[in-house]
């Protein structure tokens, strides 16, 4: 691919302003006029191509093409970008055929500048997490001038090109926001005590009881009440099972404005109670204030699963209900799989961790799959690795989303290789990667190319033991 502003020589257009417009297109005379551009550069210029530089990708419908203009002008360059593989996504995202109109002289650089910038801001909404690019090497100055980084030499059309890439950071924005001021916060108490840091749940000496504790966001309280209630047995429900734990109640905190807004709350928690087999031992009421919930779970495990029990070489597995939908007003960000499930169906899910007693277990949490498996890892006392392609998930979500979501039942195990699937009922189970030497946490793609998404310690409150 020739990826790089070109200029073809020929008289400059006039500019009546200095403002850019970069917008998608779909067909029509900006398709053509794009075509055009694209030939006069890679064709009749520089050779890259004989005859037409249309491939395969002009026909996928996949396809994105953005064009540069002024506000109702010509237009004056234009790029294309596309997921990489066929088949399911894989957040991994392409750009070509980056060209300006061969009259723009030294404004071909602003224009070239916004469409890759564009072109940067539509493949992260498309749900990009590795955004490549194939640059002839008298422009990867350019690119790197946009912040894109050097991975390595490569050929295009029997030219050297260098194998640029955007650097995508929603993994490592998550895990900053939600779990890296843990430590910072809390590492001082200790929590857990030698040999439990990093739990979902918390062993009480001397006792075979775990005890786990959830808040709910107050904005999705106050927003959704009844789910919001929901939720909140469902997050204790899900800590005691990563813990091994079978269930035997739950305590909770409530806080309304008024008793209308409390008893919606308590009605999802009544109904997460029956369903999750939790039920209310008692808690505390209160009102006039704002929305808030807090549930803590009891459950008793004599030998419970740690979340730190992984070790380099083991199996990282995937397990988790892929049935269900987007919660109506949180797609991507919440995939409710249980509401809809039988109690039984849901008791074997919460089950399984109990009967199949990995080495090490975590509930999937607000940090989503990888932010999670960054927690495991760092209470192992080592790094991660997640196989993009073998990650299971629901037709209905994209892998970016399926990655930091909240799941409604998954949790992420590490076992010695060969080790059965858990018993889980209607949830899949596969394995989706490894824990290796490091710290960490680094996605591999079916080419092999590896990019961390998680640098260090998702929380820095260390290893387990």
């Amino acid at each position: 691919m020739a990826d790089l502003v070109t200029a073809l020589g020929g008289p400059p257009p006039r500019l009546a302003t200095d403002s850019l417009l970069v917008e998608r297109i779909d067909g029509g005379a900006s398709l053509q006029r794009f075509h055009e551009l694209r030939r006069a550069a890679f064709v009749d210029q520089q050779g890259l191509f004989t005859h037409h530089d249309t491939d395969d990708r002009d026909g996928d419908p996949r396809t994105i093409v953005l064009v540069a203009r002024e506000p109702g002008g010509p237009v004056l360059g234009g790029v294309r970008l596309f997921p990489e593989r066929p088949g399911a996504d894989l957040a991994w995202w392409r750009g070509s055929r980056l060209v300006c109109d061969p009259g723009l002289g030294a404004r071909r650089g602003a224009v070239g500048r916004a469409l890759v910038r564009a072109a940067c801001a539509v493949a992260e909404g498309e749900g990009a997490l590795r955004f490549d690019a194939l640059v002839q090497p008298a422009r990867e100055r350019f690119f790197a001038g946009l912040g894109w980084r050097r991975v390595r030499e490569a050929f295009e059309a029997g030219r050297p090109h260098v194998l640029m890439r955007h650097p995508l950071d929603r993994i490592a924005d998550l895990v900053a926001s939600t779990k890296g001021p843990i430590d910072a916060l809390v590492g001082e108490l200790r929590p857990g005590g030698r040999g439990w840091v990093g739990d979902d749940g918390a062993p009480l000496p001397g006792t075979d009881l775990v005890a786990a504790t959830d808040a709910i966001v107050p904005a999705m309280v106050e927003r959704d009440p009844e789910w919001a209630g929901w939720c909140g047995m469902l997050v204790c429900a899900n800590d005691l099972a990563a813990m091994g734990a079978t269930r035997l109640g739950a305590m909770d905190s409530v806080a309304a404005p008024d008793g209308s807004r409390a008893a919606r709350i308590i009605a999802g928690v009544r109904r997460g109670s029956e369903s999750f087999g939790l039920p209310v031992l008692g808690g505390h009421t209160q009102l006039g204030a704002p929305a808030a919930l807090s549930v803590t779970g009891i459950g008793r495990a004599a030998d419970p699963v740690p979340g730190g029990g992984g070790r380099p070489g083991h199996a990282v597995r995937l397990t988790a209900d892929l049935e269900g939908r987007w919660r109506p007003g949180y797609r991507g960000t919440q995939w409710d799989s249980t509401s809809g499930r039988r109690t039984e169906e849901i008791g074997a899910m919460l089950d399984a961790v109990r009967r199949g007693r990995p080495r090490a277990a975590k509930d999937v949490s607000m940090a989503g799959l990888a932010g999670t498996l960054g927690m495991l890892a760092e209470a192992s006392g080592c790094a991660a690795e997640i196989d993009v392609a073998d990650v299971v998930r629901p037709h209905a979500a994209g892998l970016a989303d399926w990655l930091t979501c909240f799941p409604g039942y998954a949790m992420v195990t590490a076992d010695v290789m060969g080790t059965a699937p858990l018993p889980a009922g209607p949830a899949a189970s596969e394995v989706c990667g490894r824990l290796v030497p490091g710290a960490g946490v680094t996605l591999v793609w079916p080419d092999g190319e590896r990019i961390p998404v998680i640098d260090g310690p998702a929380t820095g409150l260390g290893a387990a033991a």
